[in-house]
């Protein structure tokens, strides 16, 4: 039993103080004042108590602690987008196929993954065979393909770099994660390549070729890319991906994000990242609600990779995923990709981590 919290579940447009029953790893009953006698009791008085977190863009399988890491946060599931191509795969499914939480892979289109030469530059690294046959072998742990096209990772070769992720794609019915910004080709040109479930990552990034135009209106194909059932991700990070000004502006517009995720490294883990947590309270400093917040990194999330469907939700019944989160209020810096500093009012805080009906020692 979790008692005396404040239970957000956007799932079911639940927010007040109740407690949250487990038996046999499944959500019993959500409600004030439950009783039960004899029951392990975890006291969440002055927290909340939400559906357990699920970053959908990490790199967690550059570290084998990573989702050891992950789960102290409060994140229940997570994909590595794109670490390794066809050459390293088989080293992060064997991390991700260890993971204590639920845990999938997004192969990179770049056979060598992310390297700091870029990982397309040479356009011949993007081997639709070879990622093919990598597939092939780790269908159970292979949830979609990233191809990554800023100007210093694919160059001129964006557009053909695309194209052959959604050829690979197609062929296992997968979707594409595609990283945006700073590309050589503007998004009017990429863009109708996607697909519906397909999921654009770092949606704040900055000009050049932007989501939104010069006088911070959102470009038309991003709208109807949206319509056809894109899905857009904040995708933190740590170079390029994230500034406050264009932050506020696709906000501003009612563009708000599918999801929000860290695109956590080791690195991260010390600068500007730090958590999922720590990334929810930027977008609560930026003007979001915090429900839906939550929303974003709970219910949403859950929606976008079958690993995860039936997630995301403290509906009684579901597994029993669960963050605890402290929600401080005060005066907190948080950083962007380029230095820029802002303070906000509250911060979220991991506090505890329940997986399938059991509390997670936290260390």
């Amino acid at each position: 039993m979790i008692r005396n919290g404040r239970v957000i579940d956007p799932s079911r447009g639940f927010d007040q103080i109740a407690d949250v029953a487990i038996a046999r790893g499944r959500i019993a009953a959500v409600g004030a004042k439950l009783s039960a006698a004899g029951v392990e009791t975890i006291d969440a008085a002055g927290k909340l108590v939400v559906p357990g977190l699920i970053d959908i863009h990490t790199h967690a399988t550059r570290d084998p602690d990573g989702p050891r890491i992950c789960l102290n946060d409060g994140v229940v599931g997570w994909i590595d987008a794109g670490t390794q191509g066809a050459d390293g795969i088989d080293q992060a499914v064997a991390i991700a196929r260890k993971s204590p939480q639920p845990a999938r892979v997004l192969i990179n289109i770049g056979r060598r993954g992310v390297i700091p030469e870029g990982d397309t530059m040479d356009l011949s690294r993007a081997d639709v065979d070879l990622a093919r046959k990598a597939v092939e072998r780790n269908r159970d742990m292979i949830a979609g393909v990233k191809a990554r096209l800023s100007r210093d990772v694919a160059g001129p070769n964006d557009y053909e770099v695309l194209r052959r992720a959604q050829e690979l794609a197609s062929a296992f019915k997968m979707p594409v994660m595609i990283h945006m910004g700073q590309t050589m080709s503007p998004l009017s040109k990429l863009i109708p390549l996607l697909k519906p479930g397909d999921i654009v990552t770092h949606m704040f990034a900055p000009p050049p070729n932007s989501i939104i135009d010069d006088d911070g209106r959102i470009l038309p194909v991003v709208q109807e890319a949206r319509r056809r059932g894109v899905l857009f991700d904040v995708g933190n990070g740590r170079t390029g991906h994230l500034r406050w000004d264009i932050a506020e502006k696709v906000l501003k517009s009612g563009f708000s994000p599918d999801t929000i995720s860290t695109d956590w490294t080791p690195e991260g883990r010390t600068a500007q990242v730090f958590n999922l947590p720590n990334v929810m309270s930027k977008l609560v400093m930026l003007g979001m609600p915090l429900a839906r917040v939550i929303a974003c990194t709970t219910m949403n999330a859950a929606r976008a990779f079958p690993v995860f469907h039936g997630g995301g939700t403290l509906a009684p019944g579901a597994g029993a995923n669960i963050a605890i989160l402290e929600l401080r209020e005060g005066n907190f810096e948080f950083e962007d990709n380029f230095g820029n500093r802002r303070n906000g009012r509250v911060k979220l805080f991991p506090a505890g981590t329940v997986l399938n009906g059991k509390s997670v020692a936290r260390g």
